[in-house]
């Protein structure tokens, strides 16, 4: 079973992780992925605060490193990917191309109003991707 962890570096999204490899402890031959996409919104103001690409790169690799230690710490493999753009369409691009059985993903909490307007990662996720998806707040 493959099963994908969305983190963004965010308190939810290490309380998803957890979660993800929670499950992927108990479910034999599990494979554990986690994706992080560096959104290109940011990604400007990312590069003013870096002094060069490779610290740009050591702060993003900060955010998954802490993900796959954990896993590793809990006996469960993980690899990691790094994607690039909007975070939504690349993490269901990626979750249907790669046909990923299980989908895991922190809730930013956002409130109904904000939701509504805003719209968020997670919610323009699960109605797209084509496998099980496990909102964690």
């Amino acid at each position: 079973m493959k099963i994908a962890v969305a983190i963004d570096g965010s308190e939810n999204a290490m309380r998803a992780a957890t979660h993800a490899i929670m499950l992927a402890q108990h479910l034999p031959d599990a494979q554990l992925e986690v994706i992080y996409v560096q959104d290109y919104s940011k990604a400007k103001d990312e590069r003013l605060l870096s002094q060069s690409p490779e610290s740009l790169s050591l702060k993003r690799e900060q955010k998954v490193h802490p993900i796959v230690e954990l896993a590793r710490e809990a006996g469960v493999h993980a690899d990691s990917t790094m994607l690039k753009g909007n975070p939504s369409q690349e993490i269901i691009k990626y979750v249907n191309e790669q046909k990923i059985d299980k989908l895991v993903i922190g809730s930013r909490g956002l409130n109904a109003f904000q939701e509504m307007v805003l719209g968020s990662v997670s919610h323009k996720v699960m109605k797209h991707v084509n496998c099980p998806v496990t909102v964690v707040k």
